[in-house]
């Protein structure tokens, strides 16, 4: 087990950077989602710590040992970082064990080891069958064995799931999370995929244009975002302008208690914008008698766990969505009372451009 860092690196294509000034840590045996939409820099900052791409400025360290600094740029074939690559990349002429052993030594690819991963990722029994002959889970699966058959320091997931069907996704997840727990592998997961990185990761690194937006827990990351962008990108939120009143927020849903976003500053009659959570509407009939707005429902999509109701709140030019645990007795074109259950985020109003 070894602790990765990730010192203010730098990097570039043809001149132009694409990532800035990236710093995090990694502790030992933890995973670290590198979460962002395309363009934002993941991809080749996961490349500049493997070692296939050379940073301007920075270092990779891992454990004692300086990967990458000033003057110093270790091959990726003694970087002991292992890759999970997207597509899995089996060699589609060798057979699931040929494929963990080619991971090891020479002289260690006849012995048991390879038996013992595929056991450990579920695919014992299974070391005959040809990468054609396997799901799309399991030739993840065994990338992932190959990738830790030389008991790397570091594992590093480049959007591992994104080809997987839905309904298979989460369990590869649990399995892939559940094997790095028990190997105690220091792992980072590239990923776009909010769900992906709030569900597996111990810290996720949120980047956007190549900066690091925020870095902390996925709790951190989702209850108390530092952006507004970052509200919007994690989970969705509702972000109204309005009015800070101290501890409050006025605005189309009326009077919403809220926070103030970290470094944020604003006094009594200032311009705001209030971030809440969807699933923080709570959506009651239009005669109830509480606080809150009276909006009209213009759509209801149903998924099971869940639904989502678009509503149109009276002054405001976009519709919101609410998020409602299980069925929703709302309907399209009838009135609801929408209040918020708990406190918003505020931040300063943007100025127009």
């Amino acid at each position: 087990m070894s602790e990765l860092q990730v010192r203010k690196v730098v990097a570039a294509y043809d001149g132009a950077p694409v990532v800035h000034g990236v710093t995090f840590t990694v502790p030992s045996g933890q995973l670290a989602a590198v979460l962002g939409p395309s363009g934002s820099g993941k991809s080749t900052l996961m490349r500049v710590i493997a070692g296939l791409h050379s940073p301007l400025e920075g270092a990779i360290v891992v454990g004692d040992r300086v990967l990458t600094g000033p003057r110093v740029e270790v091959p990726p074939e003694r970087r002991r970082i292992g890759l999970v690559p997207q597509d899995a990349a089996l060699f589609p002429h060798l057979d699931a064990r040929a494929n963990v052993a080619f991971g090891l030594p020479r002289a260690e690819r006849a012995g048991s080891r390879p038996d013992e991963l595929l056991t450990m990722v579920g695919l014992e029994g299974l070391g005959s069958r040809m990468p054609g002959e396997l799901s799309g889970g399991q030739r993840h699966r065994v990338a992932l064995a190959r990738a830790l058959a030389p008991q790397p320091d570091v594992i590093l997931l480049d959007e591992p799931f994104s080809a997987l069907d839905a309904s298979l996704r989460a369990e590869v997840r649990a399995q892939v999370r559940q094997v790095l727990r028990r190997t105690r592998t220091t792992a980072v997961l590239v990923t776009h995929d909010q769900d992906e990185a709030l569900s597996m990761a111990d810290i996720v690194a949120v980047l956007d244009g190549g900066r690091l937006v925020q870095v902390g827990s996925p709790t951190e990351i989702y209850e108390s975002p530092h952006s507004r962008w970052l509200a919007q990108f994690v989970g969705g939120a509702v972000v109204l302008p309005g009015t800070w009143t101290g501890g409050a927020v006025t605005c189309a849903l009326g009077e919403v208690p809220a926070t103030l976003g970290l470094g944020e500053t604003a006094h009594a009659g200032d311009r705001v914008e209030v971030a809440v959570r969807s699933e923080h509407l709570v959506l009651e009939r239009p005669d109830h008698a509480s606080d809150g707005t009276v909006a009209l429902v213009r759509n209801v999509a149903y998924f099971g766990h869940d639904a989502v109701v678009t509503l149109d709140l009276p002054g405001v030019q976009d519709p919101v969505e609410a998020r409602v645990i299980g069925g929703s007795p709302v309907v399209p074109d009838t009135e609801v009372r929408v209040r918020v259950a708990r406190p918003g985020i505020a931040f300063a109003a943007e100025r127009p451009a």
